[in-house]
């Protein structure tokens, strides 16, 4: 009797543990992903990177005071590892963020070339300079991807879409974001800043 009494005692901690575990959510607040066979006009889609805000920002603040939002810093390389454009783009509590990424992520390059593929990065975070975040969990995200058929990366195209990847922001990697991002909005003149669609303009 006793050893039944003692591995119920066990299994219920291991589910007072689990669920606790269960309810801090997923912490993660950085996230890349890749695109390809952007900029191919009409011959291929327009690939799009959604972003959603789960909440998890989200005080005791009393209905109509702004709460619980966050920013999505958005870091776009080509397929040098060059930083093309970077941004910062607001996502309420519960809303979406739908970025076009040939028209939003890639329409404003900072070398002025066309870039087909590359790598893209986020970070969530409580402020809204993407050259000094506060990473903060809560965001979540997916991206289509424009494949292509064969080898060559020819027409015909069809589309996938998968999760955005969780990755460690290391120190060292946060800081180079933020350091490429700034000296891409001071030395581009305009160029190499990435616009944000408003949440209320989802496609």
């Amino acid at each position: 009797m006793k050893k039944l009494g003692v591995l119920l005692l066990l299994a219920s901690a291991v589910m007072l543990l689990g669920g606790s575990a269960l309810a801090q959510g997923d912490l993660s607040y950085y996230f890349v992903t890749y695109y390809s066979n952007a900029s191919k006009g009409s011959a291929a889609a327009d690939a799009v990177l959604r972003i959603i805000n789960d909440g998890d920002a989200s005080t005791t603040e009393v209905e109509g005071i702004p709460n619980g939002n966050l920013w999505a810093s958005i870091y776009v390389f080509d397929d040098s590892q060059e930083l093309q454009e970077c941004c910062n783009c607001f996502v309420s509590a519960d809303g979406i963020l739908s970025e076009d990424v040939n028209h939003e992520l890639l329409g404003n390059p900072l070398t002025g070339k066309v870039n087909t593929r590359g790598v893209i990065k986020v970070i969530a975070s409580k402020g809204s300079d993407p050259t000094d975040n506060t990473p903060f969990p809560g965001l979540h995200g997916w991206m289509t991807h424009v494949q292509a058929f064969n080898v060559a990366g020819a027409a015909p195209y069809v589309l996938t879409e998968a999760p955005l990847a969780d990755a460690n922001l290391v120190p060292a990697e946060k800081a180079a974001l933020e350091s490429s991002c700034s000296f891409t909005i001071t030395l581009g003149s305009g160029h190499g800043i990435c616009s944000c669609t408003p949440e209320d303009s989802d496609f």
